[in-house]
């Protein structure tokens, strides 16, 4: 398919392109039912039906074959581009704060090929537009990885961890880890538990919004994330995204206690069985909790940098076939994390699959599929069952964070007391002595 084609233009419209030789950024003469306009041909998105040039006025204007038409190429023009801006001055009386790029929205801009977003900011380009984070800290950048989120895997939090980790070894004040939204989570908990003992803020950043939309959450998360990780008491990993739909104040929760709760919204982020660290308003940093190790650049880090992927989730459902069980423990998985009902409870048709499981030597893990609150497995008989057969209740923890730790923890040993034992040690915050009533309101309202 050639550059035209991957442009958007179909039928008609692609013809008629081609027929004059014109290309994405050529200049063009378009007559039709009497007008004549004038201007840059540019992708069309959508139906691709109109012919889309941008006048000199800035206006983007379509239109659509007729029997009259007419194009004439008049001009060979450049196609559409980003060029970051200089870096603004350092000023070296600010804390020292590293942005690293992982890739994701935050990262990415419209590909004007394709129409879609695509990852192509470093995180030299993320300062370089948004100039109001030589105000805040004395920033250096770094590319870890230029990946979509999706396409992160155990393998690149271990990476992750190690540079990080060096990082904060040279004396960095804070770090900032720009990452899509889809699986931030996830690695919020990953280096919960890689990154231990920290001196500093670790905060993960991201964007449900590239950054050159004018609905982008970029400058305003990556503002927030940069003052909190060069100036907040706390030590440790967080996430920072919008608190509401508005600009007004960046969240941070806690880097176990976070879930991506909305497909679009900038709010996306709650804090699940727990309350966030802070927020950062009008550039002033409110810490909300009380339980946190505090910043101290004397401490010394603790690397655990391991992770297994021989880990499955099972998500209960009426009618689960047990053999998914099955499939997993002969293809050697380690360990297996089910997404329990409620309390905590599955199919009494899954319980030999199970018991199975267990005494083959694989770590059964269960966190409830429910959203708030803890599992309770003595409340029922199912649950009882369970238990008896050896499965480890993860008290408040959700899924996610579950996965991610079972992960971690046979990433460390392969001796199954030892992993039960490390599995049910709080490590991060990702259990809560007691889960309180949450006054999140259990359902966003509203559009986007």
């Amino acid at each position: 398919m050639g550059e035209l084609e991957n442009s958007g233009y179909r039928g008609e419209a692609l013809q008629l392109l081609k027929q004059a030789d014109c290309n994405v950024g050529d200049i063009l003469k378009v007559s039709s039912k009497g007008h004549v306009y004038e201007g840059i041909l540019i992708p069309r998105f959508g139906d691709g039906g109109a012919i889309i040039i941008k006048m000199k006025s800035g206006y983007n204007i379509g239109i659509r074959p007729t029997a009259d038409i007419k194009i004439e190429k008049i001009g060979k023009g450049s196609k559409p581009t980003f060029a970051a801006p200089p870096l603004p001055k350092q000023n070296t009386s600010l804390p020292h704060v590293v942005i690293m790029s992982t890739g994701g929205t935050i990262a990415s801009r419209v590909d004007y090929r394709t129409g879609a977003v695509r990852s192509a900011l470093s995180a030299s380009d993320l300062y370089g537009v948004v100039p109001e984070l030589s105000e805040l800290a004395q920033v250096d950048t770094e590319i870890v990885f230029s990946l979509y989120s999706e396409n992160i895997t155990p393998q690149h939090w271990t990476e992750l961890t190690q540079v990080i980790a060096k990082r904060i070894e040279q004396g960095v004040e804070g770090l900032v880890i720009a990452h899509g939204t889809d699986t931030m989570a996830y690695t919020s908990a990953a280096l919960s538990f890689s990154l231990q003992n920290l001196p500093v803020p670790v905060i993960l950043v991201g964007a449900q919004r590239s950054s050159d939309r004018p609905s982008s959450d970029a400058a305003t998360d990556l503002i927030g994330a940069v003052k909190f990780a060069g100036e907040a008491p706390f030590a440790g990993v967080g996430l920072a995204m919008h608190e509401t739909v508005s600009d007004n104040s960046i969240v941070v929760h806690r880097g176990t206690k976070v879930r991506k709760c909305h497909t679009s919204r900038r709010d996306t982020f709650k804090s699940i069985n727990g309350f966030p660290l802070a927020n950062v308003k009008n550039n002033i940093v409110t810490m909300i909790a009380d339980d946190y190790l505090q910043r101290d650049p004397n401490r010394k880090l603790l690397v655990k940098p391991n992770f297994s992927d021989k880990v499955a989730l099972v998500k209960f459902h009426p009618g689960l076939n047990p053999s998914v069980i099955d499939f997993y423990v002969e293809n050697g998985m380690k360990g297996i994390l089910l997404e329990g009902s409620g309390l905590g409870h599955v199919s009494k048709n899954c319980f030999e699959a199970i018991k199975n499981a267990i005494e083959k030597g694989v770590v059964v893990a269960l966190a409830s599929q429910c959203i708030w609150g803890r599992v309770n497995m003595n409340v029922y008989d199912t649950g009882r069952d369970l238990l008896s057969f050896g499965v480890i209740p993860l008290k408040d923890m959700f899924p996610e964070t579950g996965l991610v730790k079972l992960m971690w923890v046979l990433g460390q040993t392969s001796e199954l007391d030892a992993a039960t034992k490390l599995l049910k040690t709080n490590i991060a915050g990702e259990y809560s002595p007691r889960t309180l009533m949450q006054e999140e309101k259990l359902q966003f309202e509203g559009g986007q």
